[in-house]
């Protein structure tokens, strides 16, 4: 399975902007999430969401981003809302089962 992440792009403090993730095939019950890194620091949590589609956030982003899932079209989604410049990162998607990275899609909030 290949994970191919878009959405990522330029914005000013308080907008939003939405990831999307592809998997070329299916994500089964997999837990998927995203994961960021900015310049200079490690690669973190954002969010992970189960197949009973149970998700769990970092506090950074808890209550602003929300994340979701289809099944179907073995896609996941996360909405950022209220964005932060400290939320400027290179996002990257994950599929738990087998351990899978996307390339990442890079969001900068800036003014």
């Amino acid at each position: 399975v290949q994970l191919v992440e878009g959405g990522g792009g330029l914005v000013q403090p308080g907008e939003s902007l939405t990831l999307t993730c592809i998997a070329s095939g299916s994500i089964g019950t997999s837990d998927m999430g995203w994961y960021r890194q900015a310049p200079g620091k490690q690669r973190e949590f954002v969010a992970r969401i189960d197949s009973n589609l149970r998700a769990d956030y970092s506090e950074s982003v808890k209550g602003r981003f929300t994340i979701a899932r289809n099944d179907a079209q073995n896609t996941i989604n996360l909405n950022m809302n209220s964005l932060k410049p400290d939320d400027t990162a290179l996002y990257y998607c994950h599929l738990a089962f087998p351990d899978t990275w996307g390339q990442g899609t890079l969001v900068t909030v800036s003014s």
